[in-house]
């Protein structure tokens, strides 16, 4: 199962065992690869347990006993403890199982605070006002090679120059908008 390989070498150094009886709790790539398996299936994480109950070969390939299958909730807070790097190197890895093109493409969404509710907002004391999301992603695939979030609404091409960096051995022939147009990012690119 490929999101198991994934999730294993995205954790740096050896993988902890699966679980950790007492103070671990779960191992951050079984956590990864429980997700990765949600995104996979199209599931909400109580119905991907039950289901996973029910697939004893993927379970023992995560190394799980299924007979006390971990709860929902603890998945849920486990990966909003797990930091961006370690989804970034998973991001990364999963993009290099795609054939990619020669052209890539960059550009940002933003999410502004309004569209969460009042009520979860205070709950979890939800300060920030939006949410702005850059991708580089390969036309011809239209997988996404690596991703930037900021809650700071840096310029455009302030972000480029970052996530590009990090992917310039990927990059044949870069295609952006407007917000890109800087002079100093097209000399470092062509450099």
């Amino acid at each position: 199962m490929h999101v198991v390989t994934l999730a294993q070498k995205a954790v740096v150094g050896t993988p902890n065992p699966p679980v950790q009886k007492g103070t671990g709790g779960y191992a951050d790539w079984v956590i990864v690869s429980i997700h990765g398996l949600k995104t996979y299936l199209n599931l909400p994480y109580r119905r991907l347990l039950e289901v996973l109950h029910e697939m004893p070969r993927v379970a023992r390939i995560m190394e799980l006993e299924m007979a006390q299958p971990p709860d929902f909730t603890t998945v849920c807070v486990r990966i909003q403890q797990l930091k961006m790097p370690l989804w970034r190197d998973f991001l990364r890895l999963s993009a290099e199982l795609h054939d990619t093109g020669e052209i890539q493409a960059i550009d940002a969404t933003g999410m502004d605070r309004i569209a969460a509710s009042q009520h979860y907002a205070k709950r979890t004391n939800y300060t920030f006002k939006a949410v702005k999301t850059t991708a580089l992603i390969d036309c011809k695939t239209g997988t996404i090679l690596d991703i930037h979030c900021s809650m700071k609404q840096p310029h455009d091409s302030q972000i480029a120059w970052q996530l590009l960096t990090r992917n310039l051995e990927k990059l044949s022939i870069l295609t952006a908008d407007k917000g890109y147009d800087w002079e100093l990012l097209r000399h470092k690119l062509r450099s």
